[in-house]
């Protein structure tokens, strides 16, 4: 699919990004990969490591519909990975995080459309599922345009797609490297803000091949879910530091005692996969698609009414073995 494809971006010089681009450079012969970001530092310093020469660097913001417009001409699959992400800093500038996050992602679909992309991937979170905070808003929205976005194509061969997946292991921002950072700089316990808490985890490898895979699966309107495994924040601090005690400091504005990907009000339109859950589209006005087959031939079967996939109610978890692994992957 990829082989001799123009690829885009956006947010492309985060975490995700590099990660997907090493991959494609891997595994396919993309005729261009474009990364599209607003930090030139960001985008000089990636291109001393990508500097092949299928690659392309476009300064630009998902804002900005008309630099949009020239980043988008002659692409053939997007990934949107633009966001504004952290929590606190989304409560205390919730404007911004609404022009970034939802602005931009009508933006994207909009110049998508236009250009007529073949497919198009937005990533979303585990905190777009039962939004309590800002952030969280702000993605379940996207995640609703990009759903809806198929309905109003017409005839236009554009599909648009949702993947959503909890914490990426390792990723700027992630407790993982914050705890590693505090242990090595020698500290006498570590913080957590509640015992109880959980957290679905995934490694940046799972992630971006989780997406590359739903290239090929999906059909336009589906929100994908992958089945992985929890933690609770106290086994995580002591698998990292088992001699080091912890101290609660309480939760953040903003932020969940455990995570949810599938609401138990989306049970009605959630098919479960062999390795992943798709919720359907509530509403189809163009194609009207059987997403319990897709375009691999998998097969999906409906989840009991009232079904809920959180974080605390998994039945995959993370063990001190596991978790180091994953953190040696990456």
């Amino acid at each position: 699919m990829f082989n001799g494809a123009n690829i885009l971006i956006t947010g492309g010089t985060g975490s995700f990004g590099k990660k997907y681009t090493k991959i494609l450079l891997e595994k396919y012969k993309p005729n261009k990969i474009i990364i599209y970001s607003r930090d030139e530092l960001k985008q000089y310093e990636m291109a001393q490591a990508y500097n092949n020469s299928c690659m392309r660097y476009f300064i630009g913001d998902v804002r900005d519909k008309d630099r949009l417009k020239k980043a988008f001409y002659g692409v053939d699959y997007v990934i949107h990975a633009a966001a504004l992400k952290h929590v606190p800093v989304a409560e205390y500038n919730p404007m911004e995080c609404i022009k970034t996050n939802i602005n931009g992602a009508s933006n994207v679909i909009d110049v998508a459309l236009d250009e007529g992309i073949k497919k198009i991937i937005a990533l979303s979170t585990d905190k777009a599922a039962n939004p309590i905070n800002l952030y969280g808003a702000t993605k379940l929205a996207s995640d609703k345009l990009f759903v809806a976005a198929n309905n109003i194509r017409g005839k236009r061969r554009t599909e648009f797609s949702v993947v959503r997946y909890g914490n990426v292991v390792g990723s700027r921002g992630s407790v993982v490297p914050f705890f590693q950072k505090l242990i090595n700089e020698g500290v006498k316990e570590l913080p957590i803000t509640d015992t109880a808490m959980t957290r679905f985890w995934i490694t940046l490898k799972d992630g971006v091949e989780f997406v590359l895979k739903n290239f090929e699966r999906m059909q336009g309107g589906e929100i994908f879910i992958p089945k992985i495994p929890s933690m609770n924040i106290v086994d995580l601090a002591s698998s990292l530091a088992p001699n080091l005690p912890v101290k609660v400091i309480g939760i953040r504005p903003g932020e969940k005692l455990h995570e949810v990907m599938v609401p138990k009000d989306d049970s009605r339109l959630t098919l479960e996969f062999e390795k992943h859950f798709v919720i359907q589209p509530t509403i189809q006005f163009t194609n009207q698609v059987d997403f319990s087959k897709n375009r691999l031939g998998e097969v999906g079967k409906p989840v009991k009414q009232d079904f809920e996939y959180s974080s605390d109610k998994n039945n995959k978890w993370l063990n001190k073995k596991e978790l180091l692994e994953m953190i040696g992957a990456k």
